[in-house]
């Protein structure tokens, strides 16, 4: 299948509140629509995973990641520049979300996606879109399409063909939690 074709395909199954399962810039992602609250709970299900542990949301560039969160502080800009791998940021007063993805103290951690095919899926389906690792909780996360766990793969909606083939090494993100006041700390490095 043609990467336009797969992109299409997914972005189809988004709007219609579906989930869908994709390469990203690190693991493989279990992603839906990030405004859509019936969405994002089907993936805390499918994760078996308690609605109160946070998801990471990529977006394709700085004047989407604007659209979520009401100000961006100066040093995120700072990181999210010179980082030199991904480097997702949990931001405080998120904004036109789904509600169960804003922390009760209306943070959310957002990532700037620079990989081929997570931007355009992003850059096309014009929203953001959640990501987190395709796995069950507490489980590893899959680094490559073959280490998805069989419960995941049948309760999407859609998977992705792209980049199935791959057997290469890849670790989560970096995350870093940045107040508004520019005070930061190191999640996981």
């Amino acid at each position: 299948m043609k990467r336009e074709e797969d992109i299409k395909n997914a972005i189809d199954v988004m709007k219609k509140g579906g989930v869908i399962l994709y390469p990203t810039d690190t693991v493989w992602g279990i992603g839906c629509d990030a405004t859509n609250a019936d969405a994002v709970d089907r993936i805390y299900k499918i994760k078996h995973r308690d609605d109160s542990k946070a998801m990471i949301c990529l977006v394709d560039n700085e004047a989407r990641l604007q659209n979520y969160i009401r100000n961006v502080p100066d040093v995120a800009w700072d990181v999210m520049e010179l980082a030199t791998k991904p480097t997702t940021i949990i931001f405080d007063n998120a904004a036109n979300l789904a509600p169960n993805l804003i922390g009760d103290d209306g943070s959310v951690a957002m990532r700037i996606t620079k990989e081929e095919f997570s931007k355009e899926l992003c850059y096309r389906f014009q929203k953001a879109i959640v990501s987190t690792s395709a796995n069950i909780s507490g489980l590893p996360a899959a680094q490559n399409y073959c280490d998805i766990d069989e419960r995941i793969l049948s309760a999407v909606d859609y998977v992705c063909w792209t980049r199935r083939q791959e057997h290469n090494p890849h670790q989560p993100s970096s995350i870093i939690r940045i107040k508004e006041n520019g005070e930061f700390a190191i999640i996981r490095g």
